[in-house]
């Protein structure tokens, strides 16, 4: 009998030990991120990630009207995101269309447009107009020429991602290099940045969640990319999660890691265009950072993508 109470508690220890060894570490919270609750009335984070994105992008500005029927006219070119509501829209010259949530609507200089129900619109100013030929609105779930293209953050058989506006012609029908939106299902993602130098910014316009969606990010890219220079000491430090809300506006500069993860439908949103090969993926250096250390350690990775080197 006291042998088996011996044995039965090696057994509980060994489990218990595993569970310890196994089990994805919490990750903190990241207290460097710019993130906008719009659902919230959130004008003091707005004002945050607006400073944030003009200053590293000279010709872009960046505002939101909520529950409004008129959006007056600017000098400026600009794109609006449909975040909220939906009904008909009309320019005062110009044509109209019925718009819901996920649609861009492109706002020439001095144009006025007026809806018959209230909507929310995350408005980006850009320094390029959009080509004649293209529509005034874009929309992604009504377009015939926009159809669903599972890829980069969405690989998965019966992905959701429609492209908007583009960088590649192959890629999609309206091909833009000031701005590039996808609008994107986002179950789990391969974790990646895009660089500094030749890369750009990313915004993530939160419209659907499913609990527990999350970013899970880290501005600690060079310590990540050489797995062999991080101490047993930083690991903890590496990762960050930030849970997701419909309304969130995420402003994700250059260089900041970042990956997707347990259900989010978003606008995913690049400043300038999505540029190709400036999607560097780094789950190969995470999955060598936690060989390095053995069981103890666990940084959740994309599995698939660890097996060796992603760039897109």
């Amino acid at each position: 009998m006291k042998a088996t109470l011996i044995i039965l508690a090696i057994i509980t220890s060994l489990v218990g030990m595993k569970t310890i060894f196994n089990e994805p570490p919490v990750l903190k919270k990241a207290d460097y991120l710019q993130v906008a609750h719009l659902a919230q009335g959130d004008t003091e984070g707005l004002a945050e990630v607006r400073e944030a994105f003009v200053g590293r992008n000279p010709g872009y500005d960046l505002h939101f009207f909520g529950q409004t029927k008129k959006v007056a006219p600017a000098e400026s070119y600009r794109l609006a995101f449909v975040q909220q509501g939906g009904g008909t829209a009309q320019f005062a010259e110009g044509p109209s269309s019925k718009i819901s949530v996920g649609d861009i609507i492109y706002l020439p200089p001095q144009q006025t447009m007026t809806t018959d129900s209230l909507i929310d619109y995350v408005v980006f100013t850009v320094p390029d107009p959009l080509p004649e030929e293209f529509p005034h609105f874009i929309r992604p779930d009504w377009d015939e020429n926009i159809t669903d293209t599972p890829g980069g953050c969405a690989t998965e058989t019966g992905a959701y991602r429609r492209i908007l506006l583009t960088w590649k012609p192959e890629v999609g029908p309206y091909v833009y290099h000031a701005l590039n939106a996808h609008r994107v299902r986002i179950t789990d993602s391969f974790t990646h940045y895009h660089p500094v130098e030749g890369g750009f910014d990313e915004f993530y316009l939160v419209q659907m969640v499913q609990p527990g969606a999350r970013l899970i990010t880290s501005n600690q890219t060079d310590k990540i990319i050489d797995p062999a220079s991080v101490q047993p000491d930083e690991v903890d430090d590496l990762l960050q999660s930030t849970e997701l809300q419909v309304g969130d506006l995420v402003y994700l500069p250059r260089g900041v890691i970042h990956r997707g993860v347990d259900g989010v439908l978003a606008q995913v949103i690049t400043i300038p265009g999505f540029i190709p090969g400036s999607e560097i993926g780094v789950d190969h250096h995470l999955r060598a950072i936690n060989q390095r250390f053995g069981p103890k350690i666990d940084l959740p990775l994309n599995q698939e993508a660890s097996a060796s080197a992603v760039i897109r």
